[in-house]
């Protein structure tokens, strides 16, 4: 994919990469430790001056239990008091329905108030994700709640909200005591421990008024050092390449001074918003550096290849790695030097210069350019693959046999839809002679 700010570099395989196909990305071990070192309640509170306002709610065992829940139950919207005599028998028979928020109900209280704290609108997660990929059935199609059963339908039309509860130690390897002890020496949470005894938690962020996600910006921290950054959003925005410089110098200004000796980890991925007029970074989100975090316009495969400022700088040659940097007089530097006479002094003072420049490290900044397909891909929303009709969904539940029964049921309703129309057809044509 083109890059807006497309680097000098010429990249060919090394003769023994040649003809060994990569069957696993080199990633180094996922942790159980890395996973809970991104969680929101585990960074918060260390950089809470750096994210926009938000509230944390601990999540009982009952919530859970209803969050894991198969179907959609929504609490009532209004509970009338039991004082009130003009309840007609309708209304009755309403106040006898399955109301699941008794089981927690100073929870559904909790997020009540919290929405009214934040002005009325919030935006929901979890310890890790947020429901993105549903607001497909959210009635403004956006994450902006404005009553607990907005935030309750978000959350249990979620999958990324599953994957929070049921597999967020997928892919992690078993680690020693030893590395299970690094970072927060305040860390409460056992890596041994199973799902249950995750201290989970709601997050209610406040709805950013004026939200453009154009300046919403994904970052890739290696080896505590800032390898590249891209936007989040893959649409193309004319603006973003003319504030690359000053974007990018906030970002690596914020991350020197915040995260890059400050956090457990030294590989992770964060995402930051900054807003006009582009004077603050606010902290979104702290990512683990492991295969399920996107690295939208790149790829991982790139990201764990790429040099970086830890292996002393992009201006440093490589196996496979050529830079070229064009003199004052067209020539390329490093090149055999056919000028015997040439004074021993001044070749010593440039190549001195040559060193101080490369010694500089830019991280990357990729954009999606005005020419790229993914500038133009409206016809696939995002998470659109996330969406699936409930009786699929069901059907799945049941495992094989279930989906073989509902192919099955479908292809009968396809067979008989198509012989009603021939059927209509055929008494047209009669009606017709």
């Amino acid at each position: 994919m083109p890059i807006a700010n497309a680097d000098l570099w010429d990249r060919s395989p090394s003769p023994e990469a040649i003809g060994q196909p990569l069957l696993d990305l080199p990633f180094p071990p996922v942790t159980k430790s890395h996973i809970l070192n991104c969680s929101y309640e585990s960074w918060y509170l260390r950089y809470r001056s750096l994210t926009p306002k938000a509230r944390l709610i601990p999540l009982s065992a009952s919530f859970l239990s209803y969050l894991r829940a198969d179907g959609i139950i929504l609490p009532p919207e209004d509970i009338p008091s039991s004082n009130d005599s003009n309840i007609d028998e309708e209304g009755v028979e309403e106040d006898d329905a399955v109301d699941p928020s008794q089981a927690w109900f100073d929870i559904h209280q909790k997020i009540k108030s919290t929405i009214s704290e934040l002005d009325g609108s919030v935006m929901p997660k979890l310890n890790w994700s947020a429901p993105k990929d549903a607001t497909w059935i959210s009635a403004t199609n956006s994450m902006a709640c404005t009553t607990p059963n907005d935030v309750y339908l978000l959350l249990k039309s979620s999958d990324f909200i599953t994957h929070d509860l049921e597999q967020v130690f997928d892919d992690c390897e078993v680690e020693s005591e030893d590395e299970s002890n690094e970072g927060d020496e305040d860390e409460e949470i056992s890596v041994d421990e199973p799902l249950s005894k995750i201290p989970y938690h709601l997050v209610l962020r406040k709805t950013i008024p004026a939200f453009n996600p154009a300046l919403e910006i994904r970052c890739f921290v290696r080896s505590r050092h800032l390898l590249c950054m891209c936007q989040r959003d893959l649409n193309h925005f004319d603006f973003l390449p003319r504030l690359i410089p000053k974007l990018r110098s906030l970002i690596q200004d914020s991350f020197d001074k915040n995260l890059k000796r400050n956090f457990p980890d030294e590989n992770f991925v964060f995402d930051v918003y900054i807003p006009p007029p582009h004077d603050r970074v606010w902290l979104i989100d702290v990512n683990p550096w492991a295969p399920r975090t996107d690295p939208l316009l790149f790829s991982w495969l790139e990201i764990l290849n790429m040099r970086g400022e830890e292996q002393g700088g992009a201006g440093q040659l490589q196996d496979g790695v050529i830079r070229l940097s064009l003199s004052g007089n067209g020539s390329t530097d490093g090149g055999s030097n056919l000028d015997g006479g040439q004074d021993e002094k001044e070749e010593q003072e440039s190549e001195e210069e040559d060193e101080e420049e490369e010694e500089v490290f830019t991280p990357e900044f990729r954009l999606v350019n005005r020419d790229d397909p993914e500038a133009y891909n409206f016809n696939t929303p995002q998470y659109s693959a996330h969406k699936l009709p409930k009786d699929v969904v069901d059907a799945s539940a049941d495992g094989e046999a279930g989906l073989r029964e509902f192919m099955d049921t479908w292809r009968e309703i396809v067979a008989r839809q198509e012989t009603e129309d021939r059927e209509e057809k055929g008494i047209e044509v009669v009606d017709g002679i």
